[in-house]
């Protein structure tokens, strides 16, 4: 089985295992910028934590689920935002205003949108959670 985006088949896990009421799953290959985008699901309460599990080649995480999560899921094509286009996204991607969060690549890292609106970045869209 080839994977070319290892973000989206997480994101996918994660949400089919939250659906039928799982309280963890397992996902793997691991990657920098899942890790970094389960810290920012963390921090905002989707998933209570994540811990690796098998440090194998490609590694193995287990997430823990806290039936925060309704939809998650990667942005394809990653698209390049500025300031000025980050509404049209957040309207796009987001069922309602301050309701979930969506995941953004800048020079500084990624950060969600509200952290790249502060900080007066642009970048790329990654995911959307909420």
């Amino acid at each position: 089985m080839s994977m070319n985006d290892t973000l989206a088949a997480a994101m996918s896990k994660m949400q089919n295992a939250e659906k039928i009421g799982r309280d963890s799953c397992l996902v793997s290959p691991v990657s920098k910028m899942l890790t970094q985008v389960l810290d920012l699901m963390q921090a905002k309460g989707y998933v209570s934590g994540y811990e690796v599990a098998d440090k194998g080649r490609g590694g193995v995480l287990k997430i823990g689920l806290n039936g925060g999560i309704n939809k998650c899921g990667v942005i394809k094509p990653r698209f390049a935002v500025t300031k000025a286009d980050f509404e049209k996204f957040e309207k796009r991607y987001l069922p309602a205003k301050d309701f979930g969060f969506i995941v953004i690549s800048t020079t500084k890292g990624l950060m969600t949108l509200e952290e790249a609106r502060e900080k007066g970045l642009g970048g790329r869209l990654i995911a959307y959670v909420y």
